[in-house]
């Protein structure tokens, strides 16, 4: 009896031994970085277009390290492993290009094919086998390029000018539709029927190299570019020199400059001079462009303006396209430049401004230099700008008739006596306004361009 006993004492230790030991390896296990559980990474969109001529980008990481990977394509009929590979050394991430297999592999006439990506990584959980993930792409294969044909366009752009054109785009996996004019992006507005189009085209005045192009690009990359013919009317601008004077730089100039909101005090007023006419006017401007850029998706069925005609009686001080030098002293001490982007009309003192077209109120506050402007959107990407007001008789979001009184002529901002800055925009960029001064002018690269294109949608 004492020996059984004696032999149950011995054989309790070694069992609570084990279990500990057991215990001790199961929480290594399950701790260990190098029997972590996390799987591995695979990044791409679940559905894809292929054109099969571009590979299809694929990103694969784990957070200790990949082991292998294999890609395997099927085509409903056929699979074929088009890519696999093994590190030898520890690496964390990797990007994969997929290529159509060359030959008779797989169905050439295969509209649909699945994408399957295995990965594997270092880790020894699994029995040693590591963690693996699994991921499968439906890819819809599409190597058609998209149709694009030019309905009807005005038959020349000046430079700092605007032109029209009208065309068809189509393709069922569409995904960009632009054109692209002077180093510029225009967005066309869809007209009239599905598949047409319309986009208002600016040739930048500060760009001698001017071409238009409509690019249409699909889900699958496929590309169509085409030439828009428009004959180009280079233009010289006019270059002034301007002399600074005490009472320009103490006045206005140091009045602005207060409220340049610079972290960095200006004492000397030339470095004031700069800071306005340069460095705000380019932050004054670009919330202009950013205002003016956008362009309606809804479909348009009419669009026509008259001519602009803003201030009654009114006289040119400036022109548009003006490039400035400004000197201080001799004229060799150049200190600062800008472009004059407007047209400058002056009348009475406050005299009322109309807008001539109808449209939507975007803007209507104070911005720096141009100080009270208002901004309107007349639809199409055409959008007019009034600075300098005394006044202004609108607010933000009001929808405004042809004729209206919308502000008065002033001399806030940079502006040494009343008179009104008229701007004519398009998606941004600033063109000339003297061309929608002129209802010839928009009777010919307008309205006859839209009613030509009209005879063809509506063909019989």
């Amino acid at each position: 009896m004492r020996n059984r006993r004696k032999q149950k004492s011995k054989k309790k230790p070694i069992f609570i031994i084990i279990f500990f030991l057991f215990l001790v390896g199961a929480g290594y296990v399950y701790t260990a970085p190098e029997f972590e559980r996390e799987k591995p990474k695979i990044q791409s969109s679940l559905n894809i277009f292929w054109n099969k001529k571009d590979p299809i980008e694929i990103n694969i990481s784990d957070n200790r390290g990949l082991k292998n990977y294999e890609i395997v394509i099927n085509d409903g009929t056929k699979s074929v492993t088009v890519d696999q590979g093994y590190f030898d050394i520890r690496r964390e991430e990797k990007r994969l290009l997929v290529h159509y297999p060359k030959g008779e592999m797989l169905d050439s006439k295969a509209t649909r094919l699945v994408l399957e990506i295995s990965v594997t990584d270092t880790s020894r959980w699994n029995m040693f086998q590591g963690n693996k993930s699994i991921k499968t792409l439906d890819v819809i294969v599409d190597n058609k390029r998209p149709n694009v044909n030019v309905v009807s366009n005005s038959y020349s752009i000046t430079q700092g000018g605007t032109a029209l054109v009208v065309f068809q785009a189509s393709d069922e996996n569409m995904d960009e539709l632009y054109i692209q004019a002077g180093g510029k992006r225009f967005q066309a507005q869809p007209y009239q029927k599905e598949r047409y189009y319309a986009s208002l085209v600016a040739w930048p005045f500060d760009q001698t190299d001017f071409s238009a192009k409509i690019i249409a690009i699909d889900k699958a990359k496929n590309r169509r570019s085409v030439d828009i013919p428009f004959y180009l009317k280079p233009k010289t601008y006019r270059v002034s020199w301007i002399k600074v004077k005490d009472s320009f730089l103490d006045g206005k100039i140091a009045e602005l400059a207060s409220n340049c909101h610079s972290d960095v005090k200006l004492d000397n007023k030339l470095d004031k001079l700069r800071a306005v006419n340069e460095t705000m006017r380019l932050k004054n401007e670009d919330k202009i462009y950013k205002i003016s850029k956008n362009i309606s998706k809804e479909i348009l069925k009419r669009w026509k303006v008259k001519r602009f005609y803003p201030l009654r009686n009114g006289a040119k001080v400036a022109s548009f396209g003006d490039k400035r030098h400004y000197y201080y002293g001799e004229k060799e001490n150049e200190v600062s430049q800008s472009y004059h982007v407007g047209y400058d009309l002056a009348s009475t003192k406050m005299a009322p401004i109309r807008t001539s077209n109808d449209g939507k109120v975007v803007y209507a506050e104070e911005n720096g230099i141009y100080g009270n402007m208002p901004m309107i959107d007349h639809g199409l990407g055409l959008y007019s700008l009034y600075g300098h007001c005394s006044e202004i008789l609108v607010k933000e979001g009001d929808m405004v008739k042809a004729g209206e009184i919308i502000a008065k002529t002033g001399a806030s901002g940079l502006a040494l006596g009343d008179h009104l800055h008229f701007g004519i925009l398009v998606q941004g960029i600033a063109v000339r306004p003297v061309e929608w001064f002129d209802a010839r002018w928009i009777q010919t690269n307008i309205d006859n361009v839209f009613k030509e294109a009209d005879r063809v949608i509506f063909a019989k």
